[in-house]
């Protein structure tokens, strides 16, 4: 019998939550990557990108503008960032839903030595090839190729 695709990520529902992402292109085209740690609810010990819960009544953006510089020390001045795209993330491990994640993107100057790692092992940036095979959790297992495969990826990578 063939192997039959994989059903496709539902739509959210009332109760998903919302969740913004985060990011960062250097020089290089390399990626800016957040090493979870053991305890975070969603995807311990997984790599995926800066960003987190958006709080009730905020706004995608500025919470991706928050939760960067949170965790990283980053504060990029505000229409720094921009929307690359709106995914559906399965955190049913989680919580038990589909959720909505808008992540956001920038060209930087800045390096490693500049990222102050205020969540998970580390953050760092990653060769774009190196970020394909890592243990990434499930949001970024499609994000990070769409993003890398992107047009918009495209006109940031030297």
């Amino acid at each position: 019998m063939p192997a039959s695709a994989p059903d496709p990520a539902p739509a959210p529902g009332p109760d998903a939550r919302r969740f913004a992402g985060v990011i960062l292109v250097d020089r290089r085209g390399w990626i800016l990557l957040q090493e979870r740690d053991e305890h975070p609810r969603i995807d311990p010990e997984k790599w995926g990108l800066a960003g987190g819960h958006v709080d009730p009544g905020e706004d995608f953006e500025p919470a991706a503008h928050r939760e960067l510089e949170e965790e990283t020390g980053v504060r990029l001045p505000d229409g720094g960032l921009r929307l690359f795209r709106e995914f559906v993330v399965d955190h049913r491990e989680a919580y038990g839903t589909w959720d909505v994640m808008q992540v956001f993107v920038a060209a930087t100057d800045l390096t490693d030595a500049d990222i102050d790692c205020r969540e998970g092992r580390q953050i760092v940036f990653v060769a774009p090839e190196v970020a394909r095979g890592l243990d990434l959790s499930a949001a970024a297992l499609d994000i990070v190729p769409a993003f890398l495969d992107s047009d918009l990826y495209a006109t940031m990578a030297p």
